[in-house]
């Protein structure tokens, strides 16, 4: 079981990525495979909607985006983390996400997804709210915790000072572990995901 954690920070070592590193302690003691995929700080394209990938299997931007796409092929489970900017996810990640469940939704489908936030003091839940919806428009178990993940803090150290926070972060990897298991079990036993229908569309303006 491999799951893949995103730090969507300009910041690769700081409060997202310690919120992140709390969540990947609590999911390697349950014997989960990690890695941490840092979106880094140039700037992230947002999707144009040219339906380029459609036709060309990705993204015709050769950027991080496709390198975490061709990533998610092997991954289990995802952890979508993120700093709160003017009460939403940051930019980056927003553009990030954006193009990665437009253009490989399919290496996402019935994987289990989690997000975090950091902020130094409010626009947590917003965040948190913005980021689970891509989760629930591409049928991803949405794992929770015992409370909203968030952690709290202006630097990683204060970032550790919040106990409830770090709490809620290990909280989350174990039920992300949980999670898995109870999948590789079903699997095992010959419970499949459900098939799907061909979406329909319906415009609203006729």
């Amino acid at each position: 079981m491999k799951v893949i954690l995103v730090n969507g920070s300009p910041k690769e070592k700081g409060c997202t990525y310690t919120a992140l590193c709390e969540v990947e302690k609590a999911l390697k003691a349950n014997g989960c495979q990690t890695e941490i995929f840092w979106i880094g700080k140039e700037p992230v394209a947002g999707c144009i909607g040219c339906n380029a990938c459609s036709k060309i299997g990705k993204c015709f931007r050769n950027d991080c985006v496709n390198d975490f796409v061709e990533k998610a092929k092997g991954a289990d489970g995802f952890v979508f983390g993120s700093p709160v900017h003017y009460a939403a996810a940051s930019g980056a990640l927003t553009s990030f996400m954006d193009r990665v469940f437009y253009s490989g939704k399919q290496n996402l489908i019935s994987k289990p997804a989690a997000c975090v936030v950091s902020c130094r003091r409010g626009g947590a839940s917003a965040a948190f709210d913005q980021l689970n919806k891509y989760f629930t428009i591409s049928c991803m178990p949405i794992v929770s915790s015992q409370y909203w993940n968030q952690v709290h803090g202006n630097s990683p150290e204060e970032v550790i000072k919040d106990e409830e926070g770090l709490q809620t972060m290990r909280t989350l990897g174990n039920n992300i572990a949980w999670l898995l298991k109870c999948i590789e079990e079903g699997k095992k036993a010959g419970v499949v995901f459900p098939a799907t229908e061909t979406p329909i569309k319906t415009n609203f303006i006729r």
